[in-house]
């Protein structure tokens, strides 16, 4: 019962073509969108834009579609939630990923450490992107920033789809938080730790960035009922069978939004598309794409 709410802790602790306008280029390559997925997908664009006072880090896949913007879990990186499945992604949609504050190529810097900061700053992002609207997915963390997109920046939102995400304290698995007061450093997994060190090998920068994740965790406070209800936006809510965040509370979350819909998949933490602490296979990536797709290309 341990080792499951620490790893969540961590991975949560777990329009317009987008144009790479007032941004700093650090790669360009061309485009990947037929790459094989068990090949990594390679950014046709990568850098980083000046968004409220941060140097923010984001990358650009694939070249047809609806913008769709992917954000992480807590602890992680672009490659540590999503490499599995960007490739996949990019065939059908114009990607763009991002790396949050304090997380991966993105640097920390003396503000608040909120979700809706995180929120803004992909409003923010968007706008200097020139994205008029894009599809927002958001896992764990991440999922929880999507949703204060949707509340507080509704017309940039198309869809939303929220992977393993809580509104509530009490949606997480018994035990969660007792877990969260008691993790170390230690715990964070290994392969978290190795993806950052690729980055950063300064063993400061993994800690600093489990810590503010920690409190951030700790510190969280339930949305209010009517801020999801105002979240206009068809909404794709979805969870593993065995995640940390209970099946019960993604059907009460997919219930309160005015344009829910609900999918509960086989696995447990990010397991059923891929994220990166999980072996899976080639069918639990082309199926959750598909699942992706479907919803993504429905009439609303």
């Amino acid at each position: 019962m341990t080792k499951t709410p620490l790893i969540l802790g961590l991975a949560l602790l777990a329009a317009t073509r987008p144009v790479a306008a007032q941004s700093e280029t650090i790669a360009s390559t061309p485009s990947t969108q037929n790459r094989p997925m068990t090949q990594p997908s390679k950014p046709i664009h990568a850098g980083y834009a000046n968004v409220n006072g941060l140097r923010m880090y984001y990358e650009l896949h694939g070249t047809t579609g609806v913008p769709l913007v992917l954000i992480h879990g807590g602890g992680s990186t672009i490659t540590t939630s999503w490499g599995r499945v960007l490739p996949l992604l990019a065939r059908t949609h114009r990607v763009i990923a991002v790396e949050m504050q304090a997380h991966g190529h993105t640097r920390d810097i003396d503000r608040p450490f909120t979700f809706t900061q995180d929120a803004d700053d992909i409003a923010t992002l968007l706008d200097t992107l020139h994205v008029a609207q894009a599809d927002i997915m958001g896992f764990s963390n991440g999922g929880t920033t999507a949703l204060q997109v949707g509340i507080r920046h509704p017309s940039k939102v198309r869809r939303l789809i929220i992977a393993s995400s809580n509104y509530r304290r009490d949606g997480m698995i018994d035990g969660f938080w007792e877990g969260m007061q008691k993790g170390t450093f230690a715990d964070m997994p290994q392969i978290f730790k190795d993806e950052l060190r690729k980055i950063d090998p300064s063993e400061a920068a993994a800690h600093a960035l489990f810590d503010r994740d920690s409190k951030r965790m700790l510190a969280f406070t339930d949305i209010p009922d009517q801020e999801i209800r105002s979240i206009q936006a068809p909404a794709l809510v979805l969870d593993g069978d065995r995640d940390v965040v209970t099946v019960e509370h993604a059907v009460a979350l997919s219930r309160l939004l005015p344009h829910g819909r609900l999918s509960i998949l086989p696995g447990e933490h990010g397991e059923y598309f891929g994220e990166i602490s999980h072996p899976v296979n080639d069918r639990v990536l082309r199926g959750f794409v598909d699942l992706v797709d479907e919803f993504l290309a429905a009439e609303r």
